[in-house]
């Protein structure tokens, strides 16, 4: 059945591999961004008409489809590496907090479920590992990192009252580290970072000897999460949704020159504050509740990724 499908964040790396998605499955699709850290090169390969772009800010009340009443809606828009959330950390808190409220008002006015596109940073640097989502957290909320983490957290805790309080159908899924096509390569993640530095021939930048963990998530991978959360009303997460894989940061870095063939070299800079030592999801109430669980492999997923910043930067 075709919905109108609201997505925030639309322009961005995850919400226009997610717009693939809905658009192969025919839902008549509406981007709701203002292209902060959303690029529209992203959304290029579309044929002309096949989405509604708006270019609007989710601290503002959100628009309404152009007929009828939004069937879903993904909340996606949040700058989300910490080079773009911490360049505004006002900013950053208020579209975590304005924006999901926005999103919340919206979708229990249509009466529609609204996914809610949480993080793994609500674990902070985490005192438990790996991670469940009964986990409570250790995060600093006057840190530097807190504009994006306290807001997300917060995003969570307005979900869940509106949930309680107004019986909204609410998804809250707390993403763990997710790459692949249309990254954009200046946004500071450590995948993007890595992969243009080899392609580049520079040195690859570690910071406290790269001994921190991470799990990677194809993107792919993740997109099939999301639209089996929002395909399972009621439940109302939180849900990890990552791949339970860990790496340290070195090994990554290893991985990207192997599969790219490049000689590395590499740039120890110290740790920045608050930057988890350990990050790794435990995934079951997704297996559980979605049937879900990551298939793309890390050298597999990375060698995607390269040919697309090859192509893209044309390196």
């Amino acid at each position: 059945m075709s919905l109108n499908v609201l997505v925030t964040g639309g322009a961005g790396f995850l919400g226009s591999n997610l717009i693939d998605r809905l658009l192969a499955q025919r839902h008549k699709v509406t981007v709701l961004d203002n292209l902060q850290t959303g690029r529209l090169e992203n959304l290029a390969h579309l044929p002309e008409g096949a989405i509604r772009f708006i270019q609007g800010d989710v601290r503002d009340p959100f628009p309404e489809p152009e007929q009828g009443a939004w069937g879903q809606i993904y909340h996606l828009a949040c700058p989300a590496s910490p080079p773009r959330y911490q360049a505004d950390p006002v900013g950053t808190f208020l579209i975590a907090a304005i924006g999901t409220l926005n999103a919340l008002e919206a979708a229990t006015k249509a009466g529609c479920r609204v996914l809610i596109a949480s993080t793994s940073e609500v674990y902070g640097d985490p005192e438990v590992h790996p991670q469940t989502e009964s986990y409570r957290g250790a995060v600093n909320p006057i840190g530097p990192r807190a504009c994006y983490d306290e807001g997300k957290r917060g995003g969570e805790t307005l979900a869940f009252d509106y949930h309680r309080a107004r019986g909204t159908d609410i998804a809250v899924v707390r993403i763990f580290n997710t790459y692949g096509p249309r990254m954009d390569p200046a946004d500071g993640r450590v995948v993007s970072n890595f992969i243009v530095q080899a392609l580049k021939g520079e040195p690859i930048t570690l910071y406290g000897g790269g001994t921190q963990s991470r799990s990677f998530c194809y993107v792919d991978d993740l997109v099939e999460g999301l639209l089996r959360m929002m395909a399972t009303p009621g439940f109302t997460g939180p849900v990890n949704l990552g791949n339970p894989n860990e790496f340290t940061v070195k090994e990554l870095a290893e991985v990207i020159g192997r599969v790219l063939g490049k000689e590395l070299t590499f740039e120890d800079r110290p740790l920045p504050q608050d930057d988890p030592l350990q990050r790794q999801p435990v995934i079951a109430v997704a297996a559980e509740k979605l049937g879900w669980a990551p298939t793309v492999q890390l050298e597999e997923g990375i060698s995607r990724a390269a040919a697309w910043f090859q192509e893209s930067l044309k390196l």
